[in-house]
């Protein structure tokens, strides 16, 4: 579904991605780690057109480098940044609507908003609430929550279970999930191991903006080698 080859960006003159490849298949987690600083949210941002991409990334085969981000969005590829930029000043309500695409209406794709409600019973009681008074679980609920009802088939989520307590971080993994079950794929960034070791079907690790090693989860934890010199701190 997703193909990405010999991926460079910079900021500047720094060169942050140095040939990233990865690729990620119909309904497949797919779990990108590495410490903070080595390209992970900026792979992200490249393959959405918010960085300037260096190479190939093809989407369903079609090539959507040098695309605009909104172009690559209504193409079926949604993105979750870090920072949880909701709109504070409208209410849960109207930010799950400005997720939908151009044309598109609350019952046309996978996810309505009533099964945003039913997973997650906060929102419903949040509805008709402004967003800035929302704990920051969530908001970081309602923002995996826009992007989900404007149906993609792809969607990039960077960091969800940062900050959040244990239980609302087992809501995050179970919602990740019900993506790959709907036939979404899922590149996931995240910094808790277990959490992207117990969900992915594969993951690719980080070091110095290139991939270091790409694997299933359990080939990851016989490598205690990738592990020390990229993971742990």
């Amino acid at each position: 579904m997703l193909d990405v080859r010999d991926l460079h960006a910079y900021y500047g003159k720094s060169h942050i991605l140095q040939g990233v490849n990865l690729n990620v298949q119909e309904g497949e987690i797919v779990a990108l780690l590495g410490r903070n600083g080595v390209g992970r949210s900026t792979t992200c941002k490249a393959i959405m057109g918010e960085v300037e991409p260096h190479g190939s990334v093809t989407f369903k085969g079609q090539e959507i480098a040098g695309k605009k981000a909104f172009e690559i969005a209504n193409l079926g590829i949604g993105y979750v940044p870090e920072n949880r930029d909701i709109f504070p000043g409208l209410t849960t309500r109207q930010n799950l609507i400005l997720g939908l695409k151009p044309g598109q209406k609350d019952e046309d794709g996978r996810w309505s908003m009533e099964n945003m409600f039913e997973m997650f019973s906060n929102l419903r009681e949040r509805a008709d609430v402004e967003a800035s008074v929302m704990s920051g679980g969530e908001q970081q609920m309602l923002t995996m929550c826009r992007t989900l009802m404007g149906d993609p088939d792809f969607v990039m989520i960077d960091e969800p279970t940062e900050g959040l307590s244990p239980q609302m971080t087992q809501r995050v993994a179970e919602l990740l999930n019900q993506i790959a079950a709907r036939g979404v794929a899922t590149l996931l960034v995240e910094q808790k191991l277990s959490i992207a070791m117990d969900i992915a079907h594969r993951v690719y690790v980080m070091g110095h903006g290139q991939v270091v090693f790409e694997g299933t989860p359990a080939e990851l934890k016989s490598r205690d080698d990738v592990r020390k010199e990229w993971l742990e701190v």
